[in-house]
């Protein structure tokens, strides 16, 4: 047996453990899944794949709510759980999430990889820019560098103005945040004349948002900073952990950590397997987190998927331009599918437009799309050449005074729905 067939055997085996143990603790997954008593004469994924039911959020919440605060999803002891954790909420309510400490040790070694890919180095210097509130993503990067021997260097609490000033004078290697704080320390940067030509940044590692997907956007955010390749997209949930890490080669897309996770890509409209490159929503099992798991979750992430090979002939599972949109953020205008990360791509392109809200309301019983932007109104104008350019769609732009709308650290929310769906 080659080191390939090991490596598969082995992932197998190992998953095995995890729904044996699930059979036995957790009274969630037993319930949802009255199968999995049957772990044992399951012969592979593709056996799992279609024996387990897919794990919608609505289960989740429904748990939640029925068993507060943390629902039944819990295979360990309640001792056992030490770390907690929140969703963001950008789907629902806010939900608390509890690892034990075997579980979190398991995501931080997931982002240790992921530190490894982006080529970061026992004592090079990492900047933190999160308000260390409890958000899995960047506490699990955060805990892994520092066990990787990195300088950490925190920026909760810290104006923009403070945070750039850190990152320059300190000679930060590597700094971390969202795509969207990303672009708000640009901003910060020419609202206070901060030259962001001389720096020491290797590469800037986002997550929390499918704008580091984006081209558009990676161009404006290495432009700032000078022109070079910065840009190191991650990708990863609160419900399932560090997912995923640039595909390398630095041109966007993601690789899923298969040590870690199994993948499918499932069609919007059906429970069925879509092909290679088919458009899809992203399905993960995590193969470890055993005190909280979820089995065949549904993330709601848009992506195109390809299956291929390393150099060394392992396995890979690519999202091809990454996250390119959530199931749940597409609108329909008029008979055209319009997804907020595409408008964000059109938006980028105009680099005067300092921020922009998209407004989605009801007309006669139509579903009407209109922007408000900080910029001038030949800006403006040019916006809505644009949107009509790229997607058949008139969309009127309102002017606003700059730093009239709202700023955020973590997930911008820019898309705004009044009146009834």
């Amino acid at each position: 047996m080659d080191t390939v067939d090991q490596w598969k055997g082995q992932r197998w085996a190992n998953f095995q453990k995890h729904l044996k143990f699930l059979c036995v603790n957790n009274s969630f997954q037993k319930n949802r899944w009255p199968g999995l008593s049957e772990w044992g004469s399951l012969n592979g994924f593709d056996d799992f794949a279609q024996a387990c039911p897919l794990t919608c959020k609505t289960e989740l919440e429904k748990d939640w709510e029925n068993s507060p605060p943390h629902g039944t999803n819990q295979t360990c002891q309640p001792d056992d759980y030490v770390r907690f954790s929140r969703t963001s909420g950008t789907t629902g309510k806010a939900r608390v999430w509890m690892d034990t400490e075997e579980d979190w040790q398991w995501m931080v070694g997931n982002w240790k990889r992921i530190l490894n890919a982006a080529g970061v180095k026992k004592a090079d210097r990492c900047f933190f820019a999160f308000s260390f509130g409890p958000f899995l993503g960047f506490w699990t990067a955060y805990e892994a560098a520092l066990q990787a021997g990195c300088v950490c260097i925190p920026g909760g609490g810290q104006s923009s103005e403070a945070r750039l000033e850190a990152i320059l004078g300190q000679k930060v290697e590597y700094l971390f945040c969202t795509p969207t704080y990303a672009l708000r320390l640009i901003e910060t940067a020419k609202d206070h004349q901060i030259s962001l030509l001389n720096h020491s940044l290797k590469k800037i590692i986002v997550a929390g948002e499918c704008g580091g997907s984006s081209l558009e956007v990676r161009k404006v955010i290495d432009l700032a900073w000078g022109g070079k390749s910065l840009f190191f997209d991650h990708y990863g949930m609160t419900e399932v952990g560090p997912v995923a890490y640039e595909i390398p080669g630095g041109q966007g897309g993601l690789r899923i950590l298969l040590d870690s996770y199994h993948p499918e890509v499932v069609g919007l409209d059906t429970t069925n397997a879509v092909g290679d490159g088919e458009l899809g929503e992203l399905v993960l099992t995590p193969l470890g987190r055993t005190g909280t798991p979820v089995l065949r979750y549904r993330t709601g992430d848009l992506v195109r998927a390809s299956e291929g090979v390393d150099e060394l002939g392992f396995p890979t599972f690519d999202l091809v331009g990454g996250i390119l949109g959530r199931v749940d953020d597409m609108v329909v205008i008029r008979g055209i599918n319009l997804y907020p990360s595409a408008v964000d791509g059109l938006v980028r392109a105009f680099p005067e437009v300092s921020e922009y809200q998209v407004i989605v309301s009801q007309s006669r019983g139509m579903k009407e799309v209109s922007m408000r932007a900080e910029c001038d109104p030949m800006v403006a104008t040019a916006v809505e050449a644009a949107m009509h350019t790229e997607f058949s769609l008139r969309v009127p732009v309102e002017t606003l005074p700059k730093d009239s709308l709202p700023r955020s650290e973590m997930k911008a929310r820019r898309w705004v729905h009044q009146g009834a769906e």
